[in-house]
């Protein structure tokens, strides 16, 4: 017979609504789980005693198990999000915290610290095939979004006016894309900005959906596309060096539009029509001619810069 305290509750039962009850709690408290996004990182991190894998050659066994424990998770009822984890960074974060790199206390510290600060994917039954290209898409998406930020804090003011030229430049950036969008009419546009750097290339990629309704209505923009977008072409327009930008429209019932621009000086310049068509019928690695596609019009850019910068 289950014992009683001294109020007359029955413990037993006590227990198992307290259990009960945590167990629910445990469904609002989200986890993370890292992700070795390929077969070099799995390898490095065998080097460590404390991992659950020795073996370099069992990546693909490591994957199936992770896909397993996100399953499971979620068949638990509990959020999970996936942090792309670098073994590199891991080290770093290990020399920075003193904190011994080969304990699985310290692999989930720094698991943790991704879950505020890293590139992240919320898990939502994905296979682990299509979850591994999503987070490295992802945590490229972050990687370009800071580096471009990092630009726009760092290019200073202007010598003439004292204007902040980063602050300046993404006001510029954020009207253009208001023109760039307009411009292209109604349809699904596809939009990519391409800015080479001394670091590395920026590319950022937009897709935004207009209707043939009401002109006022704002276009369609998935989730921070926008914000990254016009990030990068801030920083095009701020370092004044060479770059560009192509939209691809396509609708029902029309052919796919294709109209471009090249930065030049810190300006967004319309191409024309010939160069358009030059620029996506040459092969970017070998210079060769390639067949333009059929069914696609190769049109001028607008203009889409407002005039006058001086910066």
């Amino acid at each position: 017979m289950p014992r009683k305290n001294d109020t007359g509750t029955t413990t037993g039962t006590h227990r198992t609504r307290t259990t009960h009850r945590r167990r629910l709690l445990r469904r609002e408290v989200p986890g993370t789980v890292g992700l070795l996004a390929d077969a070099g990182d799995f390898a490095a991190m065998c080097g460590y005693r404390s991992f659950a894998f020795d073996h370099p050659a069992d990546y693909a066994d490591y994957l199936h198990d992770v896909d397993g424990l996100l399953r499971s998770l979620a068949a638990q009822g509990i959020h999970t999000s996936v942090a792309l984890f670098d073994p590199e960074e891991y080290a770093e974060f290990c020399g920075e915290t003193g904190l011994d790199p080969d304990t699985a206390g310290t692999r989930a510290r720094f698991t943790a610290e991704l879950a505020g600060s890293g590139a992240l994917l919320p898990y939502a039954g994905q296979t682990i095939d299509e979850l591994v290209p999503l987070l490295v898409d992802e945590a490229v998406r972050q990687a370009t979004w800071e580096y471009a930020t990092g630009v726009l804090a760092e290019v200073g003011q202007c010598a003439d006016c004292g204007e902040d030229i980063g602050h300046a430049s993404f006001d510029r950036a954020a009207d253009a894309l208001k023109r760039l969008v307009a411009g292209a009419g109604p349809g699904h546009h596809h939009f990519v900005c391409s800015i080479p750097t001394e670091a590395q290339q920026l590319v950022a990629v937009l897709h935004a959906d207009t209707t043939d309704g009401d002109p006022d209505t704002p276009p369609r923009i998935e989730g921070r596309e926008g914000l990254d977008f016009v990030t990068v072409l801030a920083a095009g327009l701020a370092l004044g060096g060479p770059g560009g930008l192509v939209v691809r429209t396509t609708g029902e019932g029309r052919r796919d539009r294709v109209h471009g621009w090249r930065l030049d000086r810190g300006r967004l310049t319309a191409l024309s029509a010939a160069a358009v068509f030059n620029a996506y019928c040459t092969d970017a690695d070998t210079g060769d001619p390639v067949a333009p596609e059929s069914g696609v019009e190769y049109c001028p850019g607008y203009e889409v810069d407002a005039p006058g910068p001086h910066h």
